[in-house]
């Protein structure tokens, strides 16, 4: 399989290419990628899983038995249990974030998709991320899967990144345009 140099380039980027690798070879991809969803989603909504995964006063055993644990609390894929519990022992559990999103980049080239990471200011109802995805499709002309993280910072709008284009419709930026045209 071919990948981008600039995911084989980062730390995180190789992690995720031995995980996609792995989960290839046991025709797991599908299930990985269910169960990174299911981590992400546990990573932004406990601070303390962000403060394990973050800390370097957590020792590798203690980190390493922390990740077992919440696997198996998660129903995480065995593949995904592994792989924490080497990312915990390698003191590595800091780069989970940037490897589900390069895991997420790679698993979505292989199904011919292309990724948008899209940023909104309150979560996105499933009918909104259906409307998304087809009007994304239309402008692409290919299926688009979407990493889907909210900031309310944004205070409204959405912020869409693939590749290197950027789509930022966000109220935050509209307001700071508006003040720099009237400081004239």
């Amino acid at each position: 399989m071919e990948n981008s140099g600039g995911i084989q380039a980062s730390l995180s980027g190789r992690y995720a290419t031995a995980l996609f690798d792995l989960a290839r070879e046991e025709k797991a991809i599908d299930a990985v990628s269910e169960s990174l969803k299911t981590l992400k989603a546990a990573l932004a909504e406990s601070a303390e899983l962000r403060q394990l995964t973050n800390s370097p006063l957590v020792s590798r055993d203690q980190a390493t038995k922390a990740v077992a644990a919440i696997a198996s609390t998660l129903s995480l894929d065995p593949l995904i249990s592994k792989f924490l519990g080497v990312l915990a022992q390698n003191r590595r559990l800091g780069q989970l974030g940037a490897v589900i999103r390069s895991y997420g980049q790679l698993a979505a080239r292989h199904r011919g998709e292309t990724t948008a990471e899209v940023t909104s200011a309150r979560p996105l109802t499933a009918a909104q991320v259906e409307a998304l995805q087809a009007k994304l499709k239309t402008q692409l002309g290919r299926d688009v899967a979407v990493d889907l993280t909210v900031d309310p910072s944004i205070l409204g709008g959405l912020i869409v990144k693939i590749g290197s284009r950027q789509i930022d419709s966000s109220i935050r930026s509209k307001l700071n345009t508006l003040a720099i045209a009237m400081k004239g």
